[in-house]
């Protein structure tokens, strides 16, 4: 998962420039939750973005950055995973 989760479900991606199936299924996953916990999260150098933006950005790059099947269940939970991170 660590070494995979940076590849780009177009290829584009690091280290070894997999796409699409070729990336482990939990590394697609977790691509997702890792940008996902990224953009939400407040560090020294940036703001903590809203849940709202940064759903917005994963949607934006499904079939580019992420899996478009990883997205479609991502956004299917948003709400609950919102509530968990809140608590």
């Amino acid at each position: 998962i660590a070494q995979f989760h940076h590849e780009r479900w177009d290829g584009r991606g690091y280290l070894a420039g997999l796409r699409e199936k070729e990336i482990p299924l939990a590394a697609r996953i977790v691509a997702v939750a890792d940008v996902y916990d990224a953009l939400t999260s407040a560090r020294t150098y940036k703001h903590a973005w809203t849940a709202e933006e940064a759903r917005d950005l994963i949607v934006e790059q499904a079939g580019h950055q992420f899996d478009p099947h990883i997205v479609r269940a991502f956004v299917s939970c948003f709400y609950e995973l919102k509530r968990i991170r809140q608590r």
